[in-house]
């Protein structure tokens, strides 16, 4: 399974269930996996278990259309791909946070890796997404973003060497609509830290990969939670 290598990954590893794994077809792989934690909650569970149908639904679809279109015009087929996979990242009185993972292949020189995020409330016994919990977009790009911005510019010289100011392309610091945000706990009793990721070609190019950073939950960031949310957050060290 191909799968992201984060640093300073927020994701914990854990038994997974759900998870449908093997040949798939002779036109398709497919994969989707989501951690114990998860599936012991029935109405999580229902939704996970929705969503693997549709994306194997998808990809049966769409590989038997490409094939059929291989065939046609004469040229080789090349198998495709999807493989989805769920992580715990904190597992707290509140909230059950998770990571995605999402890669696919469609034929091309290579495949396509996504990032995204999901909690679980407990108390409200529902999904919600984890920039949901903040009060403005705006608020939270203020609080967590030019730490990470940073740290980002010193990663990517690092990686790839000395970098231009004057690339039109990449390396510019991404607004916090663009990047997947996941929400972390040291302690396991409240939310004190957070990820940031910047999946493959939003800061550089495919080769280098994405980009995902820890940050400590600050006050500053602590006031960007709406007061709702706010008692399942605490001060990170």
């Amino acid at each position: 399974m191909r799968m992201l290598v984060m640093l300073g990954s927020l994701i914990a590893a854990a038994p997974v269930a759900g998870a449908q794994t093997g040949p798939g077809s002779a036109d398709y792989d497919f994969a989707y996996r989501y951690p114990a934690e998860a599936g012991r909650i029935a109405p999580l569970r229902a939704w996970l278990e929705a969503d693997k149908a549709k994306l194997r639904a998808m990809i049966a679809r769409d590989a038997a259309a490409a094939k059929r279109e291989a065939t046609r015009d004469g040229y080789p087929y090349r198998k495709y791909e999807a493989q989805k996979q769920w992580q715990r990242v904190a597992d707290t009185p509140r909230f059950l946070s998770l990571s995605v993972t999402d890669y696919s292949y469609s034929g091309g020189a290579h495949g396509g890796t996504a990032s995204g995020g999901l909690l679980w409330d407990r108390r409200a016994g529902r999904r919600v997404a984890p920039k949901a919990v903040f009060a403005s977009a705006a608020a939270l790009q203020a609080a967590v973003m030019p730490d990470w911005c940073r740290w980002m510019r010193a990663e990517r010289a690092r990686r790839i060497g000395e970098v231009s100011g004057n690339d039109p392309v990449f390396g510019k610091c991404p607004p916090i609509k663009d990047v997947t945000v996941l929400l972390g706990s040291s302690s396991g009793r409240a939310i004190d830290r957070i990820g940031i990721i910047a999946d493959q070609y939003l800061v550089g190019s495919y080769a280098e990969g994405p980009y995902e950073y820890t940050l400590p939950v600050t006050a500053a960031v602590l006031r960007t939670v709406k007061p709702e949310y706010r008692g399942a957050f605490a001060v990170g060290k």
